[in-house]
């Protein structure tokens, strides 16, 4: 039996994190994979979707550029295997620099499957050296991780019915799409399908798209998508499906009554993600999941769990964690530090930003208006379309900038529509995750001319210092 001080389960984003950060402050750590480190985001998710995402965002300037710009410019064709070669190579790339990171921190990589044996205890099976038993000084961290939910009747084929983890990665681009889910993953494979051609129509059982987003958020997306020409139905019902071999059929309820049928090449399941904890036999050390399948920290402070030395980072931990890369981290650099006794602020869940990266893009941080609302708040509200400033007239893509406050106080939340959004709401992290008012980010000056410029022009009226919006 290996002793360690710390045995990390799992290599996702919450997972090496927690590892690196437990090395670098002079810990012995041992992370356990059964896959490769990096997890979903690295090779699933994140980094190949945005890559794909890129590509569209390239197809679809192809089409601007002739259409609004008078450059004479066509598009032959899509090369689906260079496509695929590019993106492969930036995710190999990425997996290369995860490993040789842990390498060099000196964290032990075991590439096999773990199974708790007790509270500080794991053996780890399916190893190229056979079976290993570690126990932790410090503690164990669960870092799992999740993978897409699926629906009755729909198990994916990697063909006709995919989900996030193989939507990428199935063969050649299809001609028409359903979406089934209409969340920031539904979105993003909606808007990519859409830039390469297909007829896209996305299927959501809320009243809206987006529906964890404002409302505004969710409004000014949906009208940017339906200008795309992807066809989408909010408060819709899936009836049934028909898969054949060349296709698939569905009849859909929409939010009017009417029954539609579908027809498409494929259809993307999108409904949400589970935790993944199959064959970690969490009751050899005392744990248990919630109804949701959840491993809930005892310690939000310490995202430790009823069983003290046992922490859980990433997509196994429930609301108000985000089930987001850039959370994960946060809470793996947490958790390495309380397992070597330095002292490490919470993780502050309100200041995580959100990121939808499909065209347009959404991105957000804080609370919704319903939402500061519902807490009692006394919400003051300010919008300006980036179309409003000349940067935005520049791209032709709509959008808006709306900034909700505590009347006469703090900001609450920074909602973003538009190009490069994703780029913008740094500054709306910091303000929110800094208490600042509206007075505070007027004073700082914006740069002219910028898609930035509308988030200072938003501010400067909330402070009384109102310039070019009326």
């Amino acid at each position: 039996m290996n002793a360690t001080d710390v045995i990390v389960i799992g290599g996702g984003t919450g997972g090496y994190s927690t590892a690196l950060r437990a090395a670098a402050l002079g810990l012995e750590v041992a992370l356990v994979e059964r896959d490769k480190v990096g997890g979903t985001c690295l090779h699933r998710g994140c980094i190949p979707s945005k890559a794909m995402l890129h590509a569209a965002e390239l197809v679809d300037g192809i089409a601007e550029a002739r259409e609004r710009w008078g450059v004479k410019a066509t598009l032959d064709a899509v090369d689906w295997s260079a496509l695929v070669a590019t993106r492969d190579d930036i995710v190999a790339r990425n997996h290369r620099g995860v490993e040789a990171h842990l390498a060099h921190a000196g964290v032990r990589v075991l590439r096999g499957h773990a199974r708790l044996t007790g509270p500080r205890s794991v053996r780890v099976e399916g190893t190229a050296e056979g079976a290993h038993r570690l126990t932790a000084r410090r503690g164990i961290v669960l870092a799992t991780g999740s993978r897409p939910r699926t629906l009755p009747g729909l198990e994916p084929d990697g063909r006709r019915v995919v989900t996030s983890d193989d939507a990428l990665f199935a063969p050649g681009l299809p001609g028409s799409v359903l979406v089934l889910g209409g969340g920031a993953i539904g979105v993003e494979y909606a808007s990519f399908h859409r830039s390469m051609g297909a007829e896209v129509t996305l299927v959501e059982a809320a009243d809206r798209i987006v529906p964890s987003e404002d409302s505004e958020v969710s409004r000014h997306l949906t009208r940017g998508l339906r200008k795309r020409g992807i066809d989408v139905l909010p408060d819709a019902r899936l009836l049934d499906t028909e898969v054949s071999g060349d296709g698939m059929r569905a009849r859909v309820r929409t939010a009017r009554g009417e029954v539609r049928t579908v027809t498409a090449d494929r259809l993307l399941v999108a409904v949400g993600r589970v935790p993944v904890t199959d064959g970690l036999d969490l009751a050899a050390a005392g744990l248990t999941t919630d109804g949701r399948g959840f491993v809930a920290p005892a310690d939000w402070n310490r995202l430790e769990t009823a069983v003290p030395g046992v922490h859980v980072v990433g997509d196994l931990l429930p609301p108000p964690s985000p089930g987001l890369a850039h959370a994960s981290f946060a809470e793996g650099l947490l958790v390495a530090e309380t397992l070597a006794g330095v002292p490490s602020a919470p993780v502050d869940y309100t200041a995580v930003p959100r990121v939808t990266y499909s065209s347009p893009a959404t991105a957000a941080v804080g609370l919704s208006e319903a939402e500061a609302r519902a807490q009692g708040y006394e919400v003051g509200v300010n919008s300006m379309p980036l179309t409003a400033v000349a940067k935005g007239m520049v791209h032709g893509q709509g959008g808006t900038v709306k900034v909700v406050t505590e009347a006469g106080g703090r900001v609450l939340g920074v909602h973003l529509v538009g190009p490069h959004v994703s780029e913008m709401i740094s500054e709306g992290q910091l303000i929110v995750g800094w208490d600042a008012e509206p007075s505070d980010v007027a004073r700082h000056i914006h740069p002219h001319p910028t898609l930035s410029e509308a988030v200072g022009e938003v501010f400067l009226t909330l402070a009384g210092r109102g310039l070019h919006q009326q």
